[in-house]
C-alpha cells in the first residue's frame, strides 16, 4: 500500500512537470514563429546519432540570411529513415537577431518535441491521477454503502491471492464470502478489497458483514474492519 501511495504521487508529479514543460515548449515555439523570417536553405549533410536500439539522422542545413550571412545549423529533430535527403531544398525560419538558432519550417521540426513530451506527461498524469481517483471513488462507495446499504451476514469461504495485481513481485490477498438471498434462493459470492497481508488467522471461519445496495447485491462492500491494520 505504501508503494502504491508513493507511485500515484510520483507519477502525477512527473506528469504535471512534463505537461508544464509542454506548455513552455509550445509558448516558446509560438514566440519564435511570431518573430521569425523565412529563407531558402539546402540540406548539405545528415548527421547520424546512434543509440542502443537504432541510428537516427538529423539534417544539416545551410542558408543565407537577408543580410547575406551564411549560416549552417543542425536540426534538433532526427529520425530513421531520414526526413530529408542531402541536396534537398527546405524552407528555414530564423529570428533576425539569432540566425544560428534557425529551424526547418516543418511540423516535425517545430512541434514533435511538444507532442512527445505532452503525450508522455498525459500518460504519467493519467496513471497517477487514475490511482488517486480510484481511491477516492472507493472511499465514497464504502461510505455510501455503510450509510445506505442493507447489512447482511455472510459465511466466510476462503482467502485467495489476487494474481491479477502485482506490486514489487507481491500479490495482495482477498477474502471471499457467500450468502444465500432468502427472497430468491440465489447464492451470491462477495470478494473483499485487496489486503497486503494474509488475514486467514484472524478470521476463524466467522460470519462477515457485507453491506449491499438495496435491491442490487452486485454493489456491495465487504466489511473487514475487525482485522488489524497493517503497519506502515
Amino acid at each position: 500500500m505504501k508503494t502504491i501511495a508513493i507511485v500515484k504521487y510520483v507519477f502525477a508529479a512527473i506528469g504535471l512537470a512534463m505537461l508544464a514543460g509542454t506548455v513552455f515548449l509550445i509558448m516558446n515555439t509560438r514566440t519564435f514563429l511570431a518573430g521569425a523570417v523565412t529563407a531558402q536553405g539546402t540540406v548539405i549533410d545528415l548527421v547520424s546519432s546512434r543509440s542502443s536500439n537504432s541510428t537516427t539522422y538529423a539534417p544539416v542545413v545551410r542558408f543565407v540570411t537577408d543580410k547575406g550571412e551564411k549560416i549552417e545549423f543542425t536540426s534538433g529533430t532526427s529520425s530513421n529513415p531520414p526526413s530529408y535527403s542531402q541536396g534537398e531544398n527546405v524552407e528555414v525560419l530564423y529570428q533576425p537577431g539569432k540566425p544560428r538558432d534557425a529551424r526547418i519550417h516543418g511540423f516535425v521540426s517545430l512541434w514533435l518535441g511538444p507532442m512527445i513530451l505532452g503525450g508522455l506527461g498525459s500518460i504519467f498524469f493519467l496513471i497517477g491521477g487514475g490511482i488517486m481517483l480510484a481511491s477516492v471513488l472507493q472511499g465514497r462507495k464504502e461510505a455510501y454503502l455503510k450509510q445506505n446499504g442493507t447489512r447482511i451476514l455472510t459465511a466466510f469461504q476462503s482467502v485467495e491471492l489476487n494474481t491479477s495485481l502485482s506490486v514489487n513481485g507481491r500479490h495482495p490477498f482477498r477474502v471471499f464470502t457467500q450468502w444465500t438471498n432468502p427472497s430468491t434462493s440465489e447464492i451470491h459470492i462477495f470478494e473483499s478489497d485487496n489486503l497486503w497481508f494474509d488475514p486467514s488467522s484472524y478470521i476463524n471461519d466467522r460470519n462477515i458483514t457485507v453491506f449491499i445496495e438495496p435491491g442490487n447485491p452486485k454493489k456491495y462492500y465487504v466489511d473487514l474492519s475487525f482485522l488489524p491494520k497493517l503497519a506502515q
